[in-house]
């Protein structure tokens, strides 16, 4: 059985089909093909996450990419056991360090103390996580229907490649095929509303 690293030279597009251990291990050995499927794997989901608490875009889009500049450059150290909960941990407790942060701001005391600046705040965040929900909605609606399906079973419900060829009796590179196309279209209809982190990290 190859090891995640040769599998990587012979089958460079099949970085979708590993479990999130065997691109850890990858990530461990400076990997950039393994760390953009992390990303792309997780790094949507982690946004959702940091908006719902933050209430803010721009605020959960710095959250995200502070989180994954950290993974990068801290890839040989980190201890983790399980992928996906370390990064949610990640994002939980950025979130409360950037509450307490807010909290001991004299100007943050201040500000609460205006009821009604504080109203129009709300009202602009429901706005705008409204706005999110949307575009992602608006996002999946149009990609065509198999590539949809793909996407929701990959991204969403976390099954890998050989697990949907195998429920829609499909090769692996169709699978990867249609990921691969959500993906780019996805990026599109959501450009406003998601940080081109791989792009700033590899720059």
């Amino acid at each position: 059985m190859q090891s995640p690293g040769n599998q990587a030279q012979s089958h460079p597009r099949l970085y979708a089909s590993w479990d999130d251990s065997a691109l850890v291990q990858a990530l461990r050995r400076g990997d950039v093909q393994a760390f953009a499927e992390i990303y792309h794997r997780y790094g949507f989901l982690l946004l959702e996450q940091a908006f719902r608490k933050i209430n803010s875009r721009e605020v959960a889009e710095e959250i995200v990419q502070d989180l994954f500049a950290a993974l990068w450059h801290k890839r040989e150290t980190a201890d983790i056991q399980k992928l996906r909960e370390y990064l949610g941990s990640a994002v939980k407790y950025r979130v409360i360090n950037l509450i307490k942060n807010k909290l001991t701001h004299s100007g943050y005391v201040a500000y609460r103390r205006t009821v009604a600046e504080e109203a129009d705040r709300r009202t602009e965040e429901e706005i705008a996580a409204a706005d999110l929900s949307s575009a992602l909605n608006v996002g999946l609606a149009h990609l065509p229907g198999h590539t949809r399906e793909i996407f929701q079973l990959s991204r969403l419900e976390h099954q890998t490649v050989p697990q949907i060829a195998v429920r829609l009796k499909l090769s692996p590179k169709a699978v990867e095929y249609h990921i691969t196309r959500a993906l780019r279209l996805l990026r599109v209809s959501l450009k406003d509303f998601l940080v081109p982190l791989i792009l700033l990290l590899l720059q």
